[in-house]
């Protein structure tokens, strides 16, 4: 039977520490999970468990764990640690932002709405960035004209063509965008018909917009 891992007895600092990086949930996502790695094994989870709950292999749990236990804290911190911050191409933002308008159980998970630490968390454990941090995250969706809001709720449409309909409107914000070159029969002006100002600006029943003067 192969050995249980587990991380090594770690002081009430170190767990302070750890605590504290999760909690606060600001900076490095790569930092953030693996000190959520390390918190679990030190309540005595196990790989199989940690792994279930992390969306990841226990492979990459196992390296997380040996990594603290050989050196220490300091490798809860990506390489790049100290340095910029990393910039993403622009593939990488179109599949952050495709991502980001997408719905969890599109990518098996589950849950139904996205928080941005889930979004975040995806996309790393998915390798569609190295890192990113939350702040930064929420920057590049309002970048791009994703909204917390938007990503955050979805409701379920029962159109058999639903998901074919989705992709054709992605593809049309992506022509509008200037992100995506239009394809033979696409058009190269795109208007938005659903989209309308405040509700307290909409005429109620029983009203009627303000006439227009003719002479």
């Amino acid at each position: 039977m192969a050995e249980r891992v587990r991380v090594r007895e770690i002081t009430s600092a170190e767990g302070n520490k750890l605590l504290g990086i999760v909690r606060r949930g600001s900076g490095s996502v790569v930092r953030w999970r693996r000190a959520q790695i390390v918190l679990w094994s030190t309540q005595a989870m196990d790989v199989p468990a940690i792994t279930k709950i992390a969306f990841t292999s226990e492979d990459r749990v196992r390296e997380v764990i040996h990594n603290v236990n050989t050196d220490g804290f300091d490798s809860l911190a990506p390489k790049y640690a100290g340095g910029r911050p990393p910039k993403f191409t622009l593939p990488e933002r179109q599949a952050i932002k495709k991502i980001a308008r997408s719905r969890p159980q599109d990518h098996d998970l589950p849950f139904s709405t996205w928080t941005l630490s889930k979004l975040a968390e995806f996309l790393v454990a998915e390798g569609v960035v190295d890192d990113i941090s939350h702040e930064g995250l929420r920057v590049l969706l309002r970048e791009e004209g994703v909204s917390f809001q938007v990503i955050e709720t979805w409701k379920q449409s029962t159109d058999p063509d639903f998901e074919a309909k989705k992709n054709r409107i992605l593809e049309l914000y992506a022509i509008a965008d200037g992100t995506t070159r239009p394809k033979k029969g696409d058009p190269t002006v795109v208007i938005c018909m659903d989209e309308f100002g405040p509700v307290n600006l909409q005429p109620h029943p029983g009203k009627r917009w303000a006439p227009v003067a003719t002479g």
